[in-house]
């Protein structure tokens, strides 16, 4: 297989490729939603719990007090039945006494009675609400459970195809090559192939060695950007455009160590004529 047929190959493995790296990573961020969802519906349900326990206790509160206004009005009652049968201005102090002390407590209970009563309307107005809210999400949450499983298997299947389309394409593809691609791909966004144009590589627009060039426009095997690790394809400049190497320069990938070594003999040479001066 020539290698303009192995590049058309790669193209179209890269397009598969990357829309099934999309729908994998879908496939696993939907049901994140129902996870949120759940968690809203554990939280409004742990404070349904808590009210309706608030209110249990509240309306325990409310028949205590009720019972004991109920007690108060009675010794009250009982203390001015028993004024007409007073003969004594001690007895008449001790019942009037008794009668001021169960009616100080009879308005003290109702007083505590009408709080706890409010308290406990606010509580079943508010138990209602949550009752509602939760009924409501519950709902919610399965018609969306629902929707994420068609959505699930819409794209599940979808994966699948190009998954077959993949295998009958990666056939006559090196699977070391084929390894490398997708790893690529799958770290580049999507760009696992891209084309060198003007001497400069199309992904990371950094500028080759002419010699380097050279051999990706012979095309005769797979050359990988020693930059961004893509696969490189050459693609004619367009008119009007230069390439930033000529033929005539022989640069290769090793001259870029060559270049290093020359400028660090320069700055030696420079300051070694910088220590003599400031010897002299």
């Amino acid at each position: 297989m020539v290698m303009e047929e192995v590049f058309t190959k790669l193209r179209s493995l890269q397009d598969i490729l990357s829309q099934k790296i999309v729908l994998e990573h879908d496939i696993q961020e939907i049901p994140k939603v129902l996870t949120t969802q759940e968690e809203l519906l554990a939280r409004l349900k742990k404070t349904f719990i808590e009210k309706d326990l608030e209110c249990d206790k509240t309306k325990a509160s409310a028949a205590e007090f009720r019972e004991l206004l109920a007690a108060a009005e009675k010794s009250r009652e009982g203390a001015e039945k028993n004024m007409d049968s007073v003969t004594t201005q001690r007895e008449y102090e001790a019942l009037d006494k008794e009668i001021r002390d169960a009616a100080e407590k009879e308005a003290q209970y109702r007083k505590d009675l009408q709080r706890e009563e409010r308290l406990l309307a606010d509580l079943s107005e508010q138990l209602e609400q949550s009752k509602g809210l939760i009924d409501q999400q519950e709902k919610e949450l399965e018609e969306r459970r629902v929707g994420v499983e068609v959505e699930i298997a819409e794209k599940s299947k979808r994966a699948s195809e190009l998954e077959a389309e993949e295998l009958d394409l990666k056939k006559d593809i090196d699977p070391e090559i084929f390894f490398k691609f997708e790893r690529i791909i799958r770290n580049k966004m999507g760009r696992g192939i891209v084309a060198i144009k003007g001497g400069v590589c199309t992904g990371c627009h950094m500028i080759l060695p002419a010699q380097f060039a050279n051999e990706v426009r012979l095309g005769e095997e797979i050359v990988f950007c020693p930059y961004c690790s893509r696969i490189l394809f050459y693609e004619e400049s367009e008119e009007g455009e230069e390439d930033y190497f000529d033929a005539e320069d022989s640069g290769s990938l090793s001259d870029l160590d060559d270049i290093e070594e020359e400028e660090f003999d320069d700055e030696d040479e420079e300051e070694e004529k910088i220590n003599i001066d400031y010897e002299d």
